[in-house]
């Protein structure tokens, strides 16, 4: 059974990034996380990084579609 919140750290090697890439998104709040404990370490719930993974695909296709590519000039 996969665990429901997820460290930091676990986040960064799911999405393939750096830690403090995944810290900045925490604290800009663009993906949603928890702080827990008395030392405040933060945690990303399971499901809320499948949504968030989720509205990237989305907002890929969007941009791919209202950004076509074009064919480039032979030289």
């Amino acid at each position: 059974m996969e665990p429901r919140f997820l460290l930091l750290g676990d986040v960064a090697t799911e999405l393939n990034v750096s830690d403090s890439q995944v810290y900045h998104m925490v604290r800009s709040g663009e993906l949603p996380a928890i702080k827990i404990g008395g030392r405040g370490q933060w945690r990303v719930e399971r499901a809320k990084l499948e949504e968030y993974i989720q509205q990237k695909y989305s907002e890929t296709a969007t941009w791919v579609r209202d950004n076509p590519l074009t064919e480039r000039e032979p030289d």
